[in-house]
């Protein structure tokens, strides 16, 4: 069995966890979130925790009751703390603005790049070289730092471009004569 499966997932006060046949939804302070439930796989409620264990006889659930473990935790640390991705911008005259729902950026195009933030995850600029994405979804709050990311990558010989706050980037040595 999936070692992963085996550790329960403590739900902390303030979250409540509805289990249906085809949907587990999970709510709490920040917010709520669905998902859709593999079939392989039982999820059952113990007391203040859950339980994922997988069905006999059909292919793959071993892996699967791991993967919707993880994902579960994921939802129960999204509506209990959040998920935050910091980015940082690197470049003369490179600028973030969170207006709203919209985050306009200044990365040395001819144009401003816009781009609007989806619903459940909202984008501050404590200053003008920093952006903070927080959302409930992990996936979510990841998948849009990586679309503002995709934007301006960091290049590597200056290394300026869009980066993730905990990114390191190995710099290469520009050509001798």
């Amino acid at each position: 069995m999936s070692r992963v499966a085996k550790n329960p997932i403590v739900l902390p006060q303030g979250v409540e966890v509805s289990l249906g046949a085809e949907v587990i939804s999970v709510k709490g302070p920040l917010g709520a979130i669905k998902f859709a439930a593999n079939p392989a796989v039982k999820v059952e409620k113990e007391g203040d925790t859950l339980v994922c264990k997988p069905i006999e006889g059909a292919d793959n659930t071993v892996a699967l009751s791991g993967t919707v473990r993880a994902v579960v935790a994921n939802m129960v640390t999204g509506v209990s703390k959040g998920f935050e991705r910091k980015l940082n911008l690197v470049g003369v005259g490179y600028r973030a603005q969170a207006q709203g729902d919209v985050l306009n950026l200044t990365l040395g195009f001819s144009h401003p790049v816009t781009h609007k933030m989806p619903a459940g995850v909202k984008c501050e600029t404590p200053t003008q070289t920093e952006i903070v994405i927080k959302g409930v979804d992990k996936q979510q709050v990841g998948q849009v730092a990586a679309e503002i990311r995709a934007y301006r990558k960091p290049e590597p010989y200056k290394g300026k471009g869009v980066r993730y706050a905990d990114e390191v980037i190995i710099l290469k040595e520009t050509k001798k004569k």
